[in-house]
């Protein structure tokens, strides 16, 4: 767990560390165990174990007086059961990787997938270092990533309510006038004011409203809990420094680095871009080369924020005093990093636009660019919270 990934892939294999290799595969009740020793063939099947914390110890004790208190290295895939055992496993003295299962090497035609086969795969490919292990957050960074997808997840039943409340209006022949801002008093007021002539149709509306209103509650709560908590969090300094740069305000600030953790890390601006998925595929052959369309991976809620983020350089670049007043807490370097960033971007914008190309994937351009910039403010300006993890990121 603490050798960096890049180094896993050109050094030697130094088998004589771990006296093991176990490959776990999780799930919500059970934990599928295999065990491969330095200098054997093939890995041994362990059977399951319960997936609960007593008898996970007294699991993991017993394997640790098997080999006489060694240290061990585990791994199990990322997934819906979180980082609990992780953490688990490496307060014990054991090493451990959490992987990226997109990226497990896979035979083709290999269509028998077991608990079994599994274990035993992740066993295989630890002892020979064939695994990619994902970044690791620690308790706090989950915590405000947990709260920032539920504002997320609250904003996603406030605009669904509010779609089924304009629908059911714009059945019955009403709509608000185009042009007009929604969501006001003005708004809620003409909707209470629409009357129908069968009585339950106005129970109807008034839940639909009743609805809208309750989940737009819940949003400025969650919004209001994440503001609160941001002075405590350990990476306060750098959304001050990131607020600098046009198009990302605090909350878009938080949720990327919620999302993606120090970005110190990341040794090069191709990775931070690489790890929300902004970079297309390639294909190259002889002198040919072709990209191709911009994979669906890494971490779909910073992809979503940095395209949300992008869409501002399309106007020219210029230093407005609203820029100027939500960049005052900003180190001065962070500042002229992002007037840099816009005079690149906005530029950029309006090169490929009027090059006739699409404009939402000049927006993706335009994010994978600002991933950059953001790298270089982190680079420059944080100090390395996270130096010695040296886990690729996911």
């Amino acid at each position: 767990m603490k050798e960096d990934s890049a180094n896993q892939t050109s050094a030697p294999i130094v088998t004589e560390r771990y006296a093991a290799y176990v490959g776990l595969d999780v799930h919500k009740d059970t934990i599928a165990v295999a065990v491969a020793l330095p200098g054997r063939d093939e890995p041994l099947y362990r059977g399951e174990i319960a997936h609960e914390p007593k008898k996970v110890s007294r699991w993991l004790d017993r394997l640790s007086a098997e080999f006489e208190g060694a240290l061990l290295q585990f791994c199990y895939e990322a997934g819906p059961c979180g980082y609990g055992l992780y953490r688990r496993l490496v307060a014990a003295g054991h090493d451990c990787q959490v992987v990226a299962p997109s990226l497990i090497p896979k035979k083709a035609g290999e269509r028998v997938k077991t608990d079994r086969r599994d274990a035993l795969k992740l066993a295989r490919l630890l002892r020979a270092g064939e695994l990619t292990p994902v970044w690791v957050p620690d308790a706090e960074q989950e915590a405000m990533r947990d709260l920032t997808r539920a504002r997320d997840d609250m904003k996603g039943q406030e605009r669904k309510a509010r779609q089924q409340l304009n629908g059911f209006l714009l059945r019955h022949g009403h709509h608000w006038p185009t042009g007009k801002t929604r969501w006001t008093a003005t708004h809620f007021n003409w909707m209470a004011s629409i009357r129908f002539e069968q009585p339950w149709l106005q129970v109807v509306l008034q839940e639909y409203i009743d609805a809208v209103k309750a989940a737009s509650r819940r949003v400025a709560d969650l919004t209001a809990q994440l503001m609160q908590a941001l002075p405590n969090w350990s990476l306060a300094p750098v959304v001050d420094a990131l607020v600098a740069l046009r198009g990302i305000d605090t909350l878009a600030a938080i949720v990327l680095l919620a999302e993606l953790g120090d970005l110190s890390r990341f040794e090069s601006p191709t990775q931070l871009m690489a790890s929300p998925g902004r970079v297309p595929s390639e294909h190259r052959r002889g002198r040919r080369r072709r990209h191709g369309a911009i994979p669906p991976t890494g971490h779909a809620h910073a992809r979503r924020m940095l395209v949300e983020c992008a869409w501002s350089y399309r106007f020219p670049a210029r230093q407005t005093m609203h820029l100027k007043r939500k960049a005052k807490a900003a180190p001065e370097q962070a500042k002229a990093i992002a007037w840099r960033a816009q005079k690149r971007l906005c530029g950029r914008y309006r090169t490929l636009t009027q090059a006739g190309k699409n404009v939402k994937r000049v927006c993706v351009a335009i994010a994978r660019e600002l991933a950059g910039f953001i790298w270089d403010i982190v680079r420059q300006e944080m100090p390395r919270l996270g130096a010695g993890n040296g886990m690729v990121a996911r």
